[in-house]
């Protein structure tokens, strides 16, 4: 192994070294939800449904509510979301 290759590997504290690149896939991003946008400010290959807990590929993420700053993995999930924040809203 070159030392270059050797630069690229990082204990993931969880068994072998692995690539840097793959343990970058291998973690949850960190979002700042914009208007029709959105700003990765902790790199990661995917971000968690608020609703379901489902992984969501950041290439696959389409759903996402800029009040909450949450990310919702289809449009049942941020319905069923903003049904229960309208149930919360009327109760107070």
């Amino acid at each position: 192994m070159s030392v270059k290759q050797d630069t690229d590997l990082k204990a993931n504290g969880h068994g072998p070294l692995m690539p840097a690149d793959a343990e970058r896939e291998a973690r949850e991003a960190r979002i700042r939800y914009q208007d029709g946008d959105f700003q990765v400010t902790s790199p990661g290959a995917f971000v968690r449904c608020a609703v379901t807990g489902e992984s969501i590929p950041l290439d696959e993420l389409k759903y996402w509510s800029v009040a909450r700053q949450e990310a919702y993995v289809d449009a049942a999930a941020s319905l069923k979301r903003h049904q229960q924040t309208a149930e919360d809203s009327a109760r107070s």
